[in-house]
């Protein structure tokens, strides 16, 4: 995997009656939460992402069904798979990320450290190769 991006295992409390995951801020992952949102009726060949950011971090969760994350250091490019509602996957800043390969259904939660901010975002993968790895 890109190096400084890794999933992260949540807590599973079993259950007869069905099973319990949580997340806490600072906790089970890195940052405090300033955002949530999710990702939701995808259409089958879609790609969402296509971007990195300078600052803010993300854990994506497929809470249901799955998707493919492409991560992108600049040097290195690795595809994660997700499908299960208790991992997530850790992306750090300066991170490209293209969420692609959804399955029906699919449901991509998204926690990220900062309120949107526009001038975070690189939106242009030779800018970020650029910026993400400096001569």
């Amino acid at each position: 995997m890109v190096p400084r991006a890794r999933l992260i295992d949540f807590p599973i409390v079993h259950d007869p009656r069905g099973n319990l995951s949580y997340i806490e801020g600072e906790h089970q992952i890195p940052f405090p939460i300033r955002r949530v949102y999710y990702l939701y009726d995808v259409p089958g060949g879609a790609v969402r992402g296509g971007h990195a950011h300078r600052d803010l971090q993300q854990v994506l969760i497929a809470l249901s069904g799955s998707f493919d994350v492409v991560l992108d250091d600049g040097l290195e490019r690795r595809k994660v798979s997700l499908n299960r509602s208790w991992h997530g996957l850790l992306i750090p800043n300066m991170v490209w990320r293209e969420l692609e390969n959804f399955s029906s259904g699919a449901v991509c939660l998204v926690l990220a450290s900062e309120f949107f901010q526009e001038s975070d975002y690189i939106r242009d993968h030779d800018l970020f190769l650029r910026e993400a790895t400096p001569p």
